[in-house]
């Protein structure tokens, strides 16, 4: 065919609706539609879960010098108008003490028949919302019956730890950093690692990357900010489970679903995880969603074990450290079963 004979080349498009075909594919097209309704699922979630606390059903330790005062004092306090407040009897002060130590009850009302001021005890430790909610709704109660309530606190935040809330901002570093590092990992050589090599080779980084992570961000919340107290070894191991976890978690979900993967786990770790963390406002005050998913994703299970770590001597923290393990495992077993298909899918299509 000579030069003459050759078809002439496509135009493009005309036109305003031309110019925006011709500039934006459809693949970027529904990306930036994948990103619109992340973007209204961020707005939905963080604004359901804060728009209205509610204390729900807060464990309460109540101490009475009498067994029938105590029945008449936790049914009195277990029929407040929407449950905030789950009482439940308690033999003396100092098992309530230990109790509020070992993450049992978030607090404990000692009543004194003797005057008209009992003792609430409080734990700004393990977030100072939920202390507040307490001394709000048991003054009411208190109220009611002429009475008023000491408030003590006997697991305080550290001074350098308004609120309570560097656990959750430590937390929310670490879980940044994990599904960061994933995603830069998947873009420098494709989403979806071509080989179980690429996989373990990728899984190895990440490893490495959640050690000096873990460690740093415990060190500067600790030693440098004075921020958080507790032990130094401690918050270090449970930040490289954090940092992994979240990481593991985007790889495989990279493995899924391609440069989509990254999408997901934001909206798993960022949009549905940091609301129901229990940072701003504790589990006990958020809506009933935020309030069961929060303690088996990573931000909530993370927040609620460096707070024990930090305040509570590492009480209670298993189960939280259970979910984690278990993203971890899950996120990098997915990592490696999608590598192992996708390497079989390769061989196969070579033959």
């Amino acid at each position: 065919m000579t030069r003459a004979d050759a078809p002439p080349a496509a135009e493009p498009p005309s036109g305003l609706l031309g110019e925006i075909k011709d500039a934006v594919t459809v693949r970027a097209a529904l990306l930036v539609v994948g990103v619109l309704a992340l973007q209204l699922a961020f707005i939905t979630s963080y604004i359901g879960a804060f728009h209205q606390p509610k204390p729900h059903r807060i464990p309460l330790a109540v101490v009475t010098p009498a067994a029938q005062l105590t029945v008449q004092s936790v049914q009195r306090l277990a029929s407040l108008p929407g449950e905030p407040l789950d009482p439940r009897p308690v033999a003396s002060e100092a098992e309530a003490v230990r109790q509020i130590r070992e993450r049992e009850v978030d607090g404990a009302l000692v009543v004194n028949p003797a005057g008209r001021v009992d003792r609430l005890l409080v734990a700004t430790g393990g977030g100072a919302s939920v202390a507040d909610a307490l001394q709000a709704v048991v003054a009411l109660a208190e109220r009611a019956q002429q009475r008023e309530a000491e408030v003590v606190d006997v697991v305080a935040a550290a001074r350098g730890d308004n609120r309570g809330l560097s656990p959750f901002y430590l937390v929310v570093g670490w879980c940044v950093g994990g599904y960061l590092c994933a995603a830069i990992l998947a873009i420098s050589a494709g989403a979806r690692p071509a080989n179980t090599h690429r996989a373990v080779v990728r899984l190895a980084a990440l490893l490495a990357y959640a050690l000096v992570a873990g460690l740093l961000g415990a060190v500067v919340a600790g030693p440098v900010l004075d921020a958080l107290p507790g032990s130094i070894w401690g918050l270090w191991g449970l930040g490289t489970l954090v940092v992994f976890a979240v990481g593991a978690l985007t790889l495989a979900l990279q493995g899924l679903a391609g440069i989509i993967g990254i999408g997901l786990a934001i909206l798993l770790v960022v949009v549905l995880g940091n609301p129901s963390a229990g940072g701003a406002y504790g589990n006990p005050l958020l809506p009933p969603f935020w309030r069961t998913v929060g303690p088996f994703l990573p931000p909530g299970a993370g927040t609620y074990a460096t707070r024990s770590i930090a305040y509570f001597k590492g009480n209670d923290t298993a189960g939280s450290v259970l979910v984690l393990s278990v993203w971890a495992v899950v996120g990098a077993a997915v990592t490696m079963v999608c590598a192992a298909l996708r390497r079989g899918r390769a061989e196969t299509g070579a033959e």
